[in-house]
């Protein structure tokens, strides 16, 4: 399923998701035009390494990705679900949230995999915590989705908490699956996804949405 977009409207214009997503563009470009041995260099500097952490790694890890379907993905997911949640949060409060949301991934992946020596990088674990608080506030929004029926494609509106929450029980059972793999193996970091996600519900629920005040009308029906 590939959300289209949702059926949320905000009051303001999203800066900070557009800047996160400029960010994350231009670091990805950086990535591409590196060698593959400067390119290991800066993983092993900047990507969250179990058995090498790096304090720093926490952050820096949310601004890399691992190819282009990975930075596709991610951006797209936090083009849907972001411009919402920051209008709830204020931009400087999402901006903190987001952050938080993608160390708190960040740690649980790092708890489940000491002694790795695996290099994880990526926005994901910070935009399950948009998710995660889209869901909070936003129960009765809709998303328009593209789904697969056999070998043709049709979109339907699913509600948000269905979607969500499908989304999570996909990451916490492939991360359940994934538990007996070999630590010097890739993959992806499910459980980073779920630790971001209960971040963004539990913040999402914590956090109250600023006044809604009109002033410019922004909204991703289009």
């Amino acid at each position: 399923m590939i959300p289209l977009r949702d059926t949320q409207r905000s009051e303001s214009r999203p800066y900070v998701v557009i800047l996160l997503i400029l960010l994350n563009v231009l670091v990805f470009a950086f990535e591409v035009s590196l060698t593959p041995a400067r390119n290991n260099l800066l993983l092993a500097s900047w990507a969250i390494v179990p058995d090498q952490f790096k304090v720093h790694s926490l952050v820096s890890y949310m601004f890399l990705h691992g190819g282009w379907m990975h930075i596709i993905g991610n951006m797209w997911f936090l083009w849907i679900f972001g411009d919402n949640v920051e209008d709830a949060f204020g931009h400087a409060r999402f901006l903190a949230f987001y952050l938080i949301c993608g160390v708190s991934a960040g740690l649980l992946h790092l708890a489940l995999n000491l002694g790795s020596p695996v290099p994880t990088v990526g926005a994901s674990g910070a935009i399950a915590g948009v998710m995660g608080a889209y869901m909070v506030k936003f129960p009765h929004s809709r998303i328009l989705t593209l789904v697969p029926i056999i070998i043709f494609l049709t979109t339907i509106e699913i509600p948000a908490v269905f979607m969500l929450l499908y989304w999570l029980l996909i990451q916490v059972v492939s991360g359940a699956y994934s538990m007996g793999a070999s630590v010097t193996g890739g993959g992806t970091a499910w459980f980073a996804h779920v630790g971001g996600f209960v971040a963004g519900v539990v913040l999402g629920w914590m956090w109250k949405s600023r006044p809604r005040q009109r002033v410019v009308a922004w909204h991703d029906d289009y």
